[in-house]
Parts: C-alpha cells; structure tokens; sequence
C-alpha cells in the first residue's frame, strides 16, 4: 500500500508538470511571443480555461504527501527551505499577476506583465532546484544554501526553464492566434537543442555522480530515453507542422523529472550524510496502516474526478484562441 501511494504522489507531480507546464511556459514567453496588448490577452486567453485547474493536481499532490508521508513533508520542506519559499514566492507572484492583470480595462499592464514573467522564471527555476537537489539526494540533515544552489543545481534550474519554455512555445502554437502560433513554432525550434543539452548533461552527470547515492541507476536510463524519444516526436511533429502532436511530446517530457526522482529514490527517499547507506525511506516516512486504509478509500474517486474534469476541460477548449474567443484573464 505504500507504495501504491508512492506511485500516487509521483502521477499527481507528473501531471501537475506536464499540465502547468503550459501555464508557466506561456507566461515566460508572454512578452517574448506577442507583439501588442490584443496579443497579449490572446495568450493568456490561452491557458485560460486550464490556469487554476491545473493548479489542483499539485494542491491533490501536497494533500496525499501530507496524508500518507506524514514523517518526509516536514523533513523534506525543512532540507530546501529557501528553495521551497522561493517556490511559493513565484507560485503567488505568477497566480495573483496572472489573475489580476486585466481587472482595470484603463489600467497600465507592464508591471503586472513583468510581475507575470518574473513569477513564471522563478516558479520553474525553483522547481530545477529542488528537483535536481533530490534527484542528487537530499540529506535528512538538510543542505546549506551553498549546496542548494552549486552548479548541478543550477543547471537543473536553467535547465527547468528551457524545458518549460519550449512546452509554452508548443502549447502556443497549438492553441495560440495564428500571428502567434507562427512565431511560436519558431521559437520552439530553436529551443529544442537546449533542452536535449540539458537532458544529456544531468543524464551524464548522474550517472558519474558517485556521491548521488542513487538507489536505481537502471531508472536513469529509462527516464532519459523516453525524455529523448518525447523530445524527438516534439521535432518531427513541428517538422511535419503537428503542434498538437509536438504538444503531446512535450506533456510527456515534462514528466520525466517527477518519474525521475519517484524511481532514483525509491525506496531511500532521503539519505545520510552522517552514516552512509541510510537516511529516511519511503515506508519510514508513511502513515499507519489504518490511516492508509481511510486513504485507500478517498483516494481512487478524487483521481478519477480530477481527471475527468480535466479531461472534459480540455475537449471543450480545444479551438484556437481567436479574436472572438472569450478571454478569461
């Protein structure tokens, strides 16, 4: 049962990167792609049906790490806490801008669009870091913040944000106007061989890392592979002028970090700098047996309703954003 919830958690986080991963990626891009305000309403007007939704797989995942690993929220927060706040000072700044930009139709919107930028930048740059620290292995002792921001994790923060850019560029392109779409094809292409570096270099760095304590090398490989054959349909689907179908590559690359550090880890989730070869595990870190049996019972009927949800949102705003399209931000 342990680790049903194990692969629960690391479904919600995928989902949450390869959905919000529009959201964000739009954002970054949001001056970068439009030319003028009706541009800039139209690209928002983009994510629009999808902004908050997609909000929700993260708020289900916060909920079932709380739930079920009750003993490694506290000492997984605690071990990147200025990661975690910069995290959630960019979730606010990007959700709030995003929210309030459009609320004064005479109102001057730059700030609110470098707010929306800004926000974007830091929540997926923040994400690189933490991530690219777990993969590594968070001590339970926690890191400094000289070790929270070296090199490797820096490279996964710039690589996060190349990531996410490229998936807003194909989302744009598959749903954007079509002065939009054209420019946002272009700028996918030319995204595309800095997000395949970033794949190969923490591939390689992993795998050489010898102080990584990686539990499952094995998993390393196979998450790369598919981030590499996700980032080789992305670039026949453009060739081939299929946005939708690169946009599909691009959901299922931005899931490979969460896939990534759920098999590394699994079952140490946190190591010991102190005593080499242990630390905190995934059953270690889990709730009683009877608390897990209540969980067992919620949990299947919220998933199959945030998908369906979700699901349906997606059928029904699957147009292209046009000058007629009702525009929620």
């Amino acid at each position: 049962m342990v680790t049903f919830f194990w692969c629960v958690l690391g479904a919600l986080i995928a989902g949450y990167f390869a959905l919000a991963g529009n959201d964000y990626g739009t954002a970054i891009l949001l001056r970068t792609l439009t030319r003028d305000e009706p541009e800039r309403r139209r690209a928002l007007g983009a994510i629009g049906p999808f902004f908050l939704a997609n909000q929700v797989w993260l708020v289900a995942a916060v909920g079932v790490l709380f739930g079920a690993f009750p003993h490694l929220e506290g000492k997984l927060f605690a071990g990147a806490y200025l990661v975690v706040v910069l995290l959630l000072t960019g979730l606010v700044m990007v959700t709030a801008a995003v929210q309030l930009r459009s609320r004064r139709p005479d109102g001057e919107r730059r700030a609110w669009d470098g707010l929306i930028v800004t926000g974007a930048v830091l929540t997926t740059g923040s994400w690189g870091l933490f991530v690219g620290n777990l993969v590594r292995g968070l001590p339970v002792e926690g890191r400094t913040v000289t070790e929270l921001f070296d090199l490797h994790s820096v490279v996964w923060a710039a690589g996060f944000v190349a990531l996410f850019s490229l998936q807003g560029a194909v989302f744009l392109a598959a749903r954007g106007s079509d002065e939009i779409a054209a420019r946002a094809r272009r700028l996918a292409r030319v995204l595309l061989p800095p997000v395949v570096s970033f794949v190969l270099v923490v591939t390689a760095w992993t795998a050489l890392d010898q102080g990584a304590a990686i539990e499952n090398p094995a998993a390393g490989i196979g998450t790369a592979a598919l981030a590499l054959v996700a980032l080789l349909v992305t670039w026949l689907a453009l060739a081939a002028h299929r946005p939708r179908t690169a946009l599909l590559g691009c959901m299922v690359l931005a899931t490979t970090p969460a896939l990534a550090v759920g098999l590394l880890r699994y079952p140490r989730v946190l190591i010991s700098t102190e005593h080499p070869g242990g630390g905190l595990t995934v059953a270690q870190s889990a709730s009683a047996p009877e608390t897990l049996d209540v969980l067992m019972v919620v949990t299947p009927p919220v998933l199959v309703l945030v998908a369906a949800v979700q699901g349906w949102t997606w059928l029904a705003n699957r147009r292209r954003v046009g000058a007629a399209s009702v525009l929620h931000f």
